[in-house]
């Protein structure tokens, strides 16, 4: 992509309205535009950063088994009404009705309409283990909408639903989402504590909360920092190895880890002191499993082995995407703007040319875009006339791994110079060597 055929509109000045590090460099590099209250268009830069995020989602969702759908944001009240749950979310839902006078809402969730579609279609324990997902918008209307996409009105959503015949099926599917979340935000960059967590409206007797610990988090959590140096699973993870997966999530569970809502003094004291983690916090997951909760009064049952009926047992699992986006960018960002992880960056590498109207740097940079993108690079090439300065100032608030800089100087001698965003590194290489090593970074 050339930069000056680009749809990029970036802000040089910080927005007033932005009151967290994320919400000013999503809104400054051009990604996001409020339309309203907690309502945001995706521009070009951040829809490209959200896409490779949700690919991530969706690959570790379909590894452990979990099967996708999509499902309308719509739904009828009746559903709703029917689990008991219409009245719970009170202001939060968004009540309407269509021209025929039904009731309907914008979905803040999916477990009543995942119900009635697993009990119209299937009736027999022998198309269970089931786990039904889907990546879609939702809608709460938050009293105090802040901190751009991190908490806003309407959001994506990753929301998956297990159905099993027992508890024990139930625990084994719990088990899978467990790890599929610690494989997928190490897979973007971050390092997820599990913490046990309130049901709240979803209900349920079993919750994790997945939380990344930044500065400008929303919350206190207290942890043990073991968990900083935990393995994660490998992509050679069995998913229908239950001990396995029940050794993983005990691993995980055996050191103390909490936030502000569910912490205990005195666990915590009893840790060592040189052991005891006290930060901020960002929740980018959250799993629960809630047993018949909505299964028994919505009626989805199976013929088991017995021959006779039983009540299937459920579970949930969400995590938000467009919530993650400005969570990674808490994490990784300095005074320059962004610093994307390689997995989830809008661009693999950005080609500077510093001299606009150049025949050599033109030949040289469109060499390097071209070569890099036929390798299979994301690339960005910026062509524009602007000063060298304001070149640089783009790439480094648009977070880009990889600067490559092509001039005059060097493009006579056959080299060029690579930046590399996260360390500041510069290294002056051939433009072969150059072309190389960048391609080796997939």
């Amino acid at each position: 992509m050339r930069l000056s055929r680009y749809f990029m509109p970036i802000l040089k000045e910080n927005p007033k309205e932005a009151e967290i590090v994320s919400h000013r460099l999503m809104l400054r590099a051009g990604m996001i535009r409020q339309q309203s209250a907690g309502i945001y268009s995706w521009l070009p830069l951040g829809k490209r950063v959200l896409d490779k995020v949700n690919a991530i989602i969706r690959e570790e969702q379909n590894r452990s088994g979990a099967i996708e759908l999509l499902m309308p944001t719509l739904q009828s009240a009746e559903l709703w009404q029917e689990s008991g749950r219409y009245d719970d979310y009170g202001k939060e839902m968004l009540r309407i009705k269509d021209r025929q006078e039904r009731p309907m809402l914008y979905g803040p969730t999916n477990e009543e309409m995942i119900t009635d579609i697993f009990r119209s279609s299937v009736k027999s324990y022998k198309d269970l283990p089931l786990n039904l997902y889907h990546i879609q918008l939702k809608f709460r209307d938050e009293v105090r909408p802040r901190f751009g996409t991190m908490r806003s009105r309407e959001f994506l959503m990753k929301d998956a639903y297990s159905f099993d015949l027992t508890r024990e099926g139930a625990l084994h599917a719990y088990n899978k989402m467990f790890v599929a979340y610690l494989r997928t935000f190490d897979r973007l960059g971050m390092r997820a504590i599990p913490m046990r967590a309130d049901t709240g409206p979803i209900g349920g007797n079993h919750s994790h909360e997945f939380i990344i610990l930044a500065d400008t988090g929303e919350s206190e959590v207290f942890c043990h920092k073991d968990f900083i140096d935990f393995d994660i699973p490998g992509i050679d993870t069995d998913f229908d190895d239950a001990a396995a997966l029940q050794g993983v999530f005990e691993k995980w569970t055996s050191r103390y880890a909490a936030t502000s809502e569910m912490h205990d003094e005195a666990a915590y004291d009893a840790i060592g002191e040189g052991d005891r983690v006290s930060a901020r916090g960002i929740e980018v997951g959250h799993i629960f499993y809630f047993g018949t909760k909505y299964s028994e009064p919505m009626g989805a049952k199976v013929l088991g082995p017995d021959g006779k009926e039983h009540l299937v047992h459920m579970g949930s699992y969400g995590i938000g995407p467009t919530r993650l986006v400005p969570a990674i960018i808490e994490a990784s960002h300095d005074e320059n703007g962004i610093i994307w992880p390689q997995s989830v960056a809008p661009f693999d590498a950005v080609v500077i040319n510093m001299k606009a109207g150049d025949a050599a740097c033109e030949a040289a940079s469109l060499k390097i875009y071209g070569e890099l993108g036929t390798a299979g690079l994301d690339m960005l090439y910026d062509d524009t006339d602007d000063r060298a300065g304001a070149k640089f100032a783009t790439a480094d608030l648009i977070g880009v791994p990889w600067q490559v800089i092509v001039g005059p100087r060097g493009v006579a001698a056959g080299e060029v110079e690579l930046k590399n965003r996260r360390t500041g590194e510069r290294e002056t290489l051939p433009i072969d060597a150059a072309i190389a090593k960048l391609g080796a970074v997939r």
